[in-house]
């Protein structure tokens, strides 16, 4: 059965899988019918349409059209159809994205859409840019008329994300998360985070900025939508996948799911097996979505003393949920503070850090080697309990 996940301070309730939409780019009116018809059964109630294509818009717009109060649509700005080439192509020309989202509600057949995202911010140059300049202004427009219910900007820099994220002008980060991209540092450049030489020898642990990043949309309440999350594909093929080994649909879902603020994986199926593939996370069991034994194993990539918030801490004796303390720990360390937020979730915990017995069982089954007695000691005296 599918579940559900309120997307930050949106509230919006989207479904843990939606769809990509590169997978259908190109097909006729059965690929769609099937494609819809599986997602909707299985609950699917959101999808991204980064692309411009008219009959893509056309054909969703009329499979949705029943249910539209239901299904949340995360459409781009910025992003247009260029009719000589037959593709689409990025723009922040103001009349071009003007055009093109008039268009693309008239394709779909609707009169609003749920996230508008500005598209493909990848330097923080572009999003000074932006931030300051007639697409953000046209977009808070559309906003005030409610033809836009939430800002949104998609990204695969951190240090492009970062600042939009703590501008308070958007509400959804669609970002690219998986445990090889994690690694990498942010670049403008997207090719960098899947270069064979970035993946020489043995790389350790989450870059920093990326960590930072989750935790402040985590802080600031704005949800992320993930893209990538199987690394084009890369990731399932031990040939192709830059850890040298591979992993499955199941344990890539939950490493993206498990990253604080994350509320749903953008499937990018392109069959109707692909998507089976996805769904069956929700009825997969715990060993089946369990990422940590894999990631330990990886043969290039190596985490030591990082916690992964995989639960193979649990159970502990006296009840403590040790991924939970450890992840509200994480963010008020990052803030150099504790942000009323933070406080808030962690007062609501069944059971505090102080209670820890310091037994260790914890550490003794971390397949990370994290210090989580130290931590308890740690988010007991920043919490006070």
């Amino acid at each position: 059965m599918m579940r559900y996940r309120t997307l930050g301070r949106t509230g919006l309730k989207v479904s843990e899988i939606g769809l990509g939409c590169e997978g259908f780019l190109g097909k006729d009116s059965a690929f769609y019918d099937e494609m819809f018809g599986l997602a909707l059964s299985a609950g699917v109630n959101c999808m991204d349409m980064y692309s411009p294509d008219p009959e893509l818009q056309r054909q969703v717009g009329r499979l949705i059209a029943p249910r539209r109060g239901e299904f949340i649509l995360q459409c781009h700005f910025c992003s247009i159809w260029d009719g000589e080439k037959d593709q689409y192509r990025a723009t922040r020309d103001p009349a071009e994205v003007e055009d093109a989202f008039e268009t693309l509600l008239r394709n779909l057949g609707t009169d609003y859409v749920d996230i508008g995202m500005i598209h493909y911010v990848d330097s923080p140059e572009l999003w000074e840019e932006i931030k300051n300049g007639p697409v953000m202004a046209y977009a808070l427009k559309q906003k005030e008329l409610g033809r836009v219910k939430y800002i949104g900007l998609s990204s695969h820099n951190p240090l492009a994300a970062q600042p939009a994220v703590e501008s308070g002008l958007i509400d959804v980060l669609m970002f690219s998360v998986n445990p090889c991209y994690d690694l990498q540092p942010g670049d403008d450049d997207i090719e960098q985070l899947w270069a064979a030489d970035k993946y020489a020898g043995t790389l350790t642990n989450m870059d920093p900025d990326r960590e930072k990043l989750y935790e402040t949309c985590q802080r600031l309440g704005v949800g992320i939508t993930v893209m990538k999350a199987f690394g084009g594909g890369d990731l399932l093929n031990a040939e192709l996948s830059p850890a040298g080994a591979a992993l499955t649909p199941e344990q890539c879902i939950q490493y993206a799911l498990d990253r604080p603020a994350v509320a749903c994986v953008m499937s990018g199926a392109r069959s109707p097996e692909d998507l089976k593939r996805s769904l069956a996370y929700e009825e997969a069991t715990e060993e089946e979505r369990d990422y940590a034994a894999a990631f330990a194993s990886f043969p290039r990539i190596k985490w030591e003393g990082h916690c992964m918030y995989c639960g193979h801490c649990a159970p502990c004796p006296v009840g403590i949920q040790v991924a939970d303390v450890t992840k509200f720990l994480n963010l008020a360390r990052a803030q150099g503070e504790v942000p009323e937020t933070v406080r808030e979730h962690y007062a609501v915990l069944k059971h505090k850090a102080g209670e820890c017995v310091e037994c260790g069982a914890c550490e003794g089954r971390c397949p990370f080697h994290v210090g989580i007695r130290e931590n308890m000691r740690r988010a007991k005296a920043i919490f006070g309990a």
